[in-house]
């Protein structure tokens, strides 16, 4: 597979016959929302094996085999050409996919409501193939050490069915806000604490949880070492029962990094005492703060760098948003941006005639429009690009995997290249 992005007076037509594939392929691959009319800067992902590479001035079999990794001898052997045989401009050759590594991915699932809509629980069938973890959220910790259960529905028989792990996660959530003080009850109170593992240990059993995951945020400070001492007790306790243990982390760049969110999370610590993290490399770009990239490349590979000091890069799950956001512009303190899906801004772009941009900094697409009713609108979102950008990242710091926030929106491109990059490990 390779990815391509649209160019001016480009069709799906000619790109089709450009790659040797058909429009319904194209259409059907990325479930173009707009086939009839594309948009420039529109990323595509073409559905092949391999990839072609058009010969560019001053290339030669020698230096392109160095870009694709592989040798100009086997280039010339692929492509049926003589190896001495000078390159024109603007010739086609064929470049094999290359060899994929393993790599463990995750997708949290919030039903939000009183019921699960048939929607959301179609968007958590279509990516269990792809996933290792499936993870229902959340389960809310009660001050008592009993528990709240989310919707569970049909996810417990989607993770069965494809193998994947479910995930049990863990909140210290109350009406759906992370409360420190019911992190400090849960971290301090001993008796309470006896409760919550037993708690913990038979709804795992009853649904078939295999691993343990606590997303415990907006913890007091002092709380740190309290963390730390409960998670090593419940590693013991879950170990006895052949189940993994995991903590999502907040996305930290230093240890002693200041804030509410992010000193109590011990990045030495979890990296010691839990089979892996999920770090939440995203939300730069949030709905109540001004437009800008979700997870943009530079933010994310500050964090992950100072990660990869505290503990190793086979422990860390890269946090991946599925989504973007429309703000109305002028940001004003207080406004809230709209979630929209990577499908979702590219229908956008397309209805409001305007191109969409990329960010080569962020590794971002964006563009701006202007609505109905006058008002001037900045859209961030995720496309082909970007999220390569990432699995090129997970890849060159032989990280552990990535995981999702959250199901529920659309985005084809991103399982068609989880196939291309990665063996999906399945627990």
């Amino acid at each position: 597979m390779q990815i391509h992005v649209i160019g001016p007076n480009q069709s799906l037509f000619g790109i089709a016959q450009a790659y040797s594939t058909t429009v319904n392929d194209l259409v059907e691959a990325n479930d173009i929302p707009n086939p009839n009319n594309l948009v420039l800067g529109q990323a595509l992902v073409i559905p092949i094996v391999g990839r072609f590479y058009w010969v560019q001035n001053g290339d030669s079999l020698y230096s392109i085999g160095r870009r694709f990794r592989i040798s100009a001898g086997q280039l010339a052997t692929i492509n049926r050409i003589p190896a001495n045989q000078p390159l024109s401009i603007g010739m086609r050759l064929y470049i094999p996919p290359r060899p994929k590594r393993n790599a463990e991915t995750n997708a949290y699932v919030e039903p939000r409501g009183r019921t699960v809509t048939p929607e959301l629980e179609n968007s958590a069938r279509e990516a269990a193939p792809y996933l290792t973890y499936l993870a229902p959220f959340s389960f809310q910790a009660l001050r008592d050490g009993s528990l709240k259960e989310p919707l569970l529905n049909n996810f417990p028989a989607i993770a069965r069915a494809n193998n994947n792990t479910l995930m049990m996660v863990i909140t210290n959530q109350e009406n759906d806000q992370f409360n420190a003080d019911l992190g400090h009850i849960l971290l301090t109170n001993m008796q309470i604490q006896n409760r919550f593992l037993n708690n913990i240990v038979n709804t795992a059993k009853k649904y078939g949880f295999r691993d343990i995951h606590f997303d415990f945020e907006f913890l007091r400070p002092t709380d740190r070492e309290a963390y730390n001492t409960f998670l090593r007790r419940a590693r013991d306790r879950f170990k006895r029962e052949g189940w993994l243990i995991s903590t999502a982390l907040a996305p930290k760049t230093s240890a002693t990094q200041k804030g509410e969110w992010y000193e109590a999370h011990d990045y030495r610590a979890h990296g010691e005492i839990v089979d892996f993290v999920v770090i939440m490399t995203y939300e730069w770009g949030y709905s109540g703060g001004p437009a800008m990239a979700v997870s943009p490349i530079d933010q994310v590979r500050r964090v992950l760098n100072y990660a990869l000091t505290e503990m190793p890069g086979q422990k860390i799950m890269m946090g991946q948003n599925l989504y973007g956001y429309d703000w109305t512009l002028p940001f004003v303190q207080g406004t809230v941006a709209r979630a929209v899906s990577p499908q979702q801004a590219i229908q956008l772009a397309a209805s409001n005639n305007v191109p969409i941009q990329y960010d080569t900094k962020a590794q971002a697409p964006h563009f701006n429009y202007t609505a109905r009713d006058g008002k001037r609108h900045e859209v961030w979102f995720e496309d082909a690009c970007s999220i390569q950008a990432k699995f090129d990242l997970i890849k060159e710091l032989n990280l552990r995997g990535i995981s999702y926030w959250k199901l529920g929106l659309a985005f084809p491109q991103n399982w068609l290249l989880i196939v291309e990059n990665f063996n999906v490990v399945k627990r």
